[in-house]
């Protein structure tokens, strides 16, 4: 089953110690790249000040579940064009107050827009507005 649990607007952002911190509507992450981990999402409190703007656009965030042929994780996707999308997943959900951090992995498994999937779409929608 695949249910959007979320979309909005998003800012992606590089500061001048080329950090990229991420805007998801009002929640921010910093998005650094461990030696250890891989990149990953960190719970941001404050406005990061911009020194290059790296993206902007819709996001969608589903959650999948026995799904054949695409993960079972946290979806997140990025509006990188008109009609394009960059997936993640993340493994752990996105982070919070609780757990701050989590891994982001880039994905070529992309669901909005993905023809194997359109007839769902209006399911996808429906679930989204019960969840509001």
């Amino acid at each position: 089953m695949i249910n959007r649990t979320r979309t909005g607007f998003y800012k992606l952002i590089e500061t001048r110690k080329q950090v990229k911190v991420l805007y998801l509507d009002n929640a921010i992450f910093a998005w650094p790249e461990t030696k250890q981990y891989g990149e990953m999402l960190v719970v941001s409190h404050r406005i990061h000040k911009t020194d290059r703007l790296l993206g902007m656009g819709h996001y969608n965030i589903y959650s999948v579940e026995n799904e054949p042929n695409i993960s079972d994780n946290m979806h997140l996707e990025l509006e990188v064009g008109k009609g394009c999308w960059q997936g993640y997943l993340l493994l752990t959900g996105l982070p919070d107050n609780h757990k701050i951090r989590g891994r982001i992995i880039p994905t070529n498994e992309v669901i909005t827009g993905n023809p194997r999937f359109n007839d769902r779409s209006t399911e996808i929608h429906k679930n989204l507005a019960k969840a509001k």
